[in-house]
């Protein structure tokens, strides 16, 4: 997926946000958001927008120092969703269909993204969870379970710090007996609020399923800038499972056997799939390219 001009506002929101996180300088600010727009307008066009995020992320931790501006966010955001877990793990034993709601609450933490919500509140993650039910889904969860369950060799590409707490309970949910066939992806190291072995550490997934990084510090999945080991089992893996709008910006052109799971966060992304902004979105690919169901 290409960026667009649309997509510039929102680089440059990142930018201010992340040097905020990384310090309290307002000339430090400045700087780094001066040097985001010199970049911004030498960038192509043609790059997908997280592999535009990855240059400004890389440049912002240069000029602040700062390798992780965001640490203290994904602490948080872990903390928060351990937290409700309990009570999500109470909704499900009440649900007539416990794989349908596991995968909306899933969906609906794709919300603990720093990157477009700077101003991300604990509110506004709990009243996303809370409205996961309700919220518009665009596609086939029965569809997406069936395939999960059919495949034999799983990628689950998370996506946010936070998030990867409901990607471990649903996976819990529907690949229980299956657990030996699926490995989590995290990131290669810190970029925005994106998880990382740190934080699969954290909250005990690495006890659950095998964990591997993907070598880049990309916020989506741009093959090229990942590993070797990495590109080797994306190939070798017959389903794909990836969270997150960043991971289907950089990937919905690989003909790939996947499923992208995430909330639609801006208008482009929106006219895209078809829907509003703020619905969740279950859209699959394969050699014939991406469908939302």
């Amino acid at each position: 997926m290409k960026t667009h001009l649309d997509c510039i506002p929102c680089f440059t929101l990142q930018a201010l946000a992340a040097a905020r996180f990384s310090s309290d300088d307002k000339k430090l600010h400045e700087r780094v958001l001066r040097e985001t727009l010199i970049m911004i307008s030498k960038m192509d066009l043609e790059l997908s927008p997280p592999a535009m995020g990855a240059k400004i992320h890389r440049l912002i931790r240069k000029l602040t120092g700062n390798s992780d501006p965001y640490h203290e966010v994904k602490v948080r955001s872990n903390d928060l969703a351990v937290r409700l877990m309990p009570a999500i793990k109470a909704k499900l034993d009440r649900a007539l269909d416990r794989s349908e709601l596991a995968v909306r609450f899933a969906i609906a933490a794709n919300i603990i993204d720093f990157g477009p919500f700077a101003n991300l509140r604990e509110q506004d993650i709990l009243e996303a969870i809370e409205q996961a039910a309700h919220t518009e889904l665009r596609g086939d969860v029965e569809e997406f379970s069936h395939a999960v369950r059919k495949a034999n060799d799983i990628l689950y590409l998370v996506d946010n710090a936070g998030e990867i707490v409901f990607d471990r309970m649903l996976i819990e949910e529907l690949l229980a007996e299956k657990i030996e066939k699926v490995t989590v992806v995290v990131r290669g190291s810190p970029t925005i609020n994106d998880a990382t072995r740190a934080d699969a550490e954290a909250i005990g997934l690495v006890e659950l399923v095998e964990v591997i990084d993907n070598g880049s510090d990309v916020p989506g999945t741009i093959l090229v800038e990942c590993s070797q080991e990495f590109r080797d089992r994306f190939q070798r893996a017959d389903l794909i499972v990836a969270k997150g709008q960043g991971n289907y910006e950089s990937l919905c052109d690989a003909r790939k056997n996947a499923f992208y799971l995430f909330k639609v966060k801006c208008r482009l992304i929106a006219e895209r799939v078809g829907c509003e902004v703020g619905s969740m979105v279950i859209a699959r690919s394969s050699e014939k390219g991406v469908q939302v169901m």
